[in-house]
């Protein structure tokens, strides 16, 4: 999953290519990735990575934003597309930011850097750590490195409380007070041994601009309900009521920075904004939310605008602000935002740099650092090599190229048999469709993609002896077909349960999905298009720095099962399923038949192998 050089070479030189033709109009200017050099490297893309077709629009306040990058700090390192838009690492986003902080000297505005929280889980550099570690701990040194002014807590920090601790004592200090948990807090034991409940971060944080500009700050969490024990998350309906609210926004700044870990439509921003608005009508106010893992940007009124930059490294936000020139004003103002493609041709076009002078030396000692991370948790070891790319929604499921068919008709029936004093025995397993996260693409399969690809390390637990008349029946009820009015409304309920408990996949396939639909076959049929993200969102003008055509998106079932067994309607079998489903699955069991109710206590385990493990034990066999 190692980007090599002649990627490298690809990409530096359409970089260099397009800073010759295009400098003209220049003056204005989301689990191994260790990428520079490693024998299982793919070959380079056919097609090059398309550079941007304009200069960036700069204001008064421009701000840099990133959000939901889950460990993905050395790139996508995969030559199908659209993995190569992505290819930029850490280090290259280093120095991308280091230009752009020279340009905004040469400029005389001010430029920000801000993250919306989701640093842990999602790669083998935060989840590939050994025995004892700590998720994202040796990771997130190197996002330190970086200036950000402003970062907000998001819910992957809080799942675990070892997690939320090391961000409370390890990394908030390095942001010297900006480290934001408005309505976060975590319990634990002070220097005297006392048990106390403090924010993780800072509630809020005030602070000058490099141009004098007075800031309020806050850091904001959805009502996320998923967290672990002695961490506690205020609903945003109750911290606008709170009493340090109301003193932090007493005092006028020249503009709010809201940062947090909040979809910027559908969600409670507004309850933030509103009480902002109470107090101060007319002062500009900055969104930068995350969370859905999309690329959305609205405002909410004419003197504020709201920004959500994507997942995964797969986007970097671009905020402007027009301030000076309507200061005190009750004029509208003017704004601007931009979705970057986090490359290398995209950051050598913007700070007009080439292959030869872009990287600085903080850029490349992150780089290395993150390789040898990467070596040092041994993220390249292989389990065998995927013979083509299965991916989520580009191919219907089921399909030979699906990744969840592959998941639930191959390598579960094969992973579950080893060691398993019942496999002999006729099954059902099913599983939620969400377990896994991200393509495979083809090549070397690895500990790295293993990780991002199926990150969840749930149990398999299994009931025995269900009628298979029965069990085939819980699956399509789960994907609620034919369901009456009662168990809709239990599929309403579980919608919103994992919502709360942290769950967006549904929001970000719909978003894929609008996409497609939009204008999928057309784009995909222009020649000139690499395949990408289309943005469509409610601000003025063109969001996406590089055109694109959208991915083709087919759509899946919330839940997936393995092929039934050929065997009598009365025949028992063993009905197996991931522990994260328990609750779900006994409610259905129990709404189709009537001889048992089922509860708890008939579950049993099934298999030691975690979901998580599942791929890489296939792999072992079938890919060697």
């Amino acid at each position: 999953m190692l980007l090599n050089q002649n990627l490298r070479a690809v990409v530096g030189l359409f970089a260099l290519f397009s800073s010759v033709l295009g400098c003209s109009d220049h003056e204005d200017g989301a689990h191994d990735h260790s990428k520079r050099s490693h024998s299982h490297a793919p070959p380079a893309p056919v097609q090059a990575v398309t550079p941007p077709s304009r200069a960036l629009e700069w204001g008064d306040i421009n701000i840099i934003h990133t959000t939901d990058s889950h460990g993905w700090l050395l790139g996508h390192q995969k030559k199908s597309f659209p993995e190569p838009n992505y290819s930029g690492d850490l280090g290259d986003f280093a120095s991308f930011v280091a230009h752009m902080k020279e340009i905004a000297l040469e400029k005389d505005v001010d430029l920000l850097l801000v993250d919306s929280g989701d640093l842990h889980d999602g790669t083998g550099l935060t989840d590939g750590f050994p025995p004892g570690g700590i998720d994202a701990h040796a990771a997130n040194q190197f996002l330190k490195q970086l200036p950000y002014d402003v970062m907000a807590i998001g819910n992957h920090e809080l799942y675990i409380y070892a997690n939320a601790l090391d961000m409370h004592q390890n990394f908030a200090p390095s942001l010297k007070g900006r480290y934001l948990s408005s309505n976060v807090n975590i319990t634990l034991l002070n220097d005297k041994g006392q048990v106390v409940t403090v924010p993780v971060g800072e509630r809020f944080t005030k602070f000058k601009t490099r141009k004098g500009k007075k800031v309020t700050s806050l850091g904001v969490l959805f009502d996320f309900t998923g967290n672990d024990h002695n961490t506690t998350v205020q609903k945003v309906e109750v911290m606008v009521k709170e009493s340090w609210f109301a003193e932090a926004i007493r005092e006028e700044p020249d503009f709010f920075l809201l940062v947090g870990h909040m979809p910027i439509a559908r969600d409670n921003w507004p309850l933030v904004f509103n009480a902002i608005r109470a107090v101060h009508p007319l002062t500009p106010i900055l969104i930068l939310g995350g969370h859905t893992h999309i690329r959305d940007c609205l405002q909410l009124d004419s003197r504020s605008m709201s920004l959500e930059s994507g997942r995964y490294m797969e986007t970097v936000g671009w905020l402007t602000a027009d301030l000076d020139h309507n200061k005190g004003s009750k004029k509208p103002i003017k704004f601007s935002r931009r979705y970057l493609d986090p490359n290398r041709v995209t950051y050598e076009f913007h700070t007009r740099k080439s292959t030869k002078n872009f990287d600085t030396n903080n850029g490349k000692l992150i780089s290395k650092g993150l390789n040898d991370l990467a070596a040092q948790f041994d993220l390249a070891s292989q389990f065998g090599v995927a013979p083509h790319d299965f991916t989520l929604n580009q191919s219907p499921y089921p399909s030979e190229n699906s990744l969840l068919t592959l998941f639930i008709e191959q390598a579960a029936p094969v992973a579950l048999s080893i060691n398993n004093t019942r496999a002999s025995n006729p099954r059902i397993i099913i599983t939620n469709s969400g377990s896994q996260r991200f393509d495979i693409y083809a090549g070397p399969f690895t500990k790295n993609d293993q990780l991002t690809a199926s990150p969840f390390a749930d149990a398999f637990l299994f009931i025995p002896n269900i009628p298979f008349n029965v069990a085939n029946q819980v699956l399509p009820a789960l994907n609620n077909a034919g369901a009456d009015e009662r168990r809709r409304a239990l599929m309403e309920d579980r919608d919103s349960e994992l919502y709360a408990r942290g769950h967006v996949d549904t929001v970000y396939r719909r978003w894929l999905q609008e996409m497609d639909e939009r204008n999928g076959l057309a784009r995909r049929a222009a020649q000139n298009l690499t395949l990408g993200y289309v943005t469509t969102d409610s601000c003025p003008g063109v969001g996406d720095d590089v055109q694109h055509a959208p991915l083709p998106f087919n759509p899946v079932p919330d839940f997936i099962g393995s092929i039934p067994p050929q065997v009598a309607a009365d025949t028992p079998v063993d009905l197996v399923f991931v522990d994260f489903i328990q609750t779900q699955l006994l409610q259905i069991l129990n709404s189709l038949q009537t001889t048992k109710t089922f509860t708890t206590a008939d579950v049993q385990s099934y298999s030691p192998a975690l979901a998580s493990a599942i791929l890489g034990l296939y792999a072992q066999s079938a890919w060697n």
